[in-house]
């Protein structure tokens, strides 16, 4: 359907479309990279372009909750334009839960519903947490002042931890945080219908969707400070409270993780506070280029992505081959190419495909929004 783009800030779009240019064919890229012998840079960056296992963090275990920390930094600005169209409560509040619902819904399409297997369908899914965490968040948001938004972060954030390390598992005890140990795992196991994606545990599953909630509320306390219209708070102090905010979080990250691991699968609350300090970091960076310094040309390849985000990352579940379109159009050139040079191309000719696709989009203002 054809929309309007909002009169957000660009640094917000960009920085959605940075998020997932690494889904839609960077990292992709950068293994090719890797095993044509790169050593260095390359090398370091194809690790950081992988989830960690278990316990860690790698920068592509922020893709996912960056994402979702955005979603909620753009809610403070939708809300206020919602509120000066009009809207009464009653239609915000529908907004929010069909938007949250529908958003559960494609992620089971995602995961393929349309193959009508449900025995083996996983219902669980990214789309699904987005969704649910987004819809709580935005709740409490419609429902709290901000002090009491902090308030209910920070206490999802401590219940969860002790959800974690207090409540025993059968055959396990508690605060047993391994894959099949968890609280976590024991609740996916019991409640959650179809396959598991881990067999036993799930990473977007019930009980982690808790702090994911906090992980869209800091992200709406962000912008809340990012919408606020006062002379005495400049745009350089916000950037200056952002950036010393993801400091500080990062670094009670790396304590808090002495007693409670940083790990996506769990999202531990350890987890969200990293993920929200570099959120808040990138973000700091992507302001202070684009919406201090107005240099926003070089972004343009970021911004086609991030006006349609779901689109691309729909697309890529199998419901338009890209590397068809690009073996097609491209693989007589790449077979010209040194062999061990290939697999890099054939991931740029991926990429380049995905990305003309989103600007054909972007040029018909066609953009997908729930």
């Amino acid at each position: 359907m054809k929309t309007k783009t909002t009169d957000r800030l660009a640094s917000l779009d960009a920085l959605r479309g940075f998020d997932m240019f690494w889904i839609a064919g960077g990292a992709l890229m950068v293994s090719a990279l890797a095993k044509t012998g790169h050593s260095g840079f390359i090398e370091w960056l194809n690790v950081q372009t992988e989830h960690v296992e278990w316990n860690g963090f790698h920068f592509f275990d922020m893709i996912f909750p960056l994402f979702l920390f955005i979603a909620g930094v753009t809610f403070p600005f939708s809300l206020r334009k919602r509120r000066a169209n009009g809207q009464s409560s009653g239609q915000i509040y529908k907004h929010i839960i069909t938007r949250g619902l529908v958003l559960v819904f494609l992620g089971i399409v995602y995961n393929g519903l349309f193959r009508f297997d449900f025995d083996n369908l996983r219902y669980a899914s990214v789309l699904g947490r987005i969704g649910l965490a987004w819809m709580f968040a935005a709740l409490i948001v419609m429902n709290a002042n901000i002090r009491w938004q902090a308030i209910w972060c920070a206490a999802i954030l401590l219940a969860y931890w002790a959800i974690l390390m207090l409540i025993p598992v059968p055959g396990y005890g508690a605060g047993v945080l391994t894959v099949d140990g968890s609280i976590v795992g024991y609740v996916d196991r019991m409640l959650l219908p179809g396959k598991l994606y881990l067999g036993v545990h799930d990473p977007e599953g019930i009980l982690s969707t808790i702090p994911a909630i906090s992980t869209a509320l800091l992200g709406m306390l962000t912008g809340h400070l990012l919408k606020i219209k006062n002379v005495t708070l400049s745009p350089n102090k916000k950037l200056g409270i952002m950036a010393g905010a993801g400091v500080v979080f990062i670094l009670l990250s790396l304590l808090w993780n002495l007693v409670l691991p940083i790990n996506k699968n769990l999202w531990t609350s350890s987890f969200v506070m990293t993920t929200a300090g570099f959120s808040l970091l990138f973000l700091s960076f992507f302001y202070l280029v684009m919406d201090i310094w107005h240099i926003k040309w070089w972004a343009f390849p970021f911004v086609v992505i991030g006006l349609n985000p779901i689109t691309i990352y729909l697309a890529q579940a199998g419901m338009i081959s890209f590397t068809a379109t690009a073996q097609y159009f491209f693989g007589g050139l790449i077979r010209f190419a040194p062999e061990a040079n290939q697999p890099f191309w054939s991931a740029l000719a991926y990429f380049l495909v995905s990305w003309l696709f989103l600007y054909f989009l972007y040029r018909k203002k066609i953009f997908l929004k729930v």
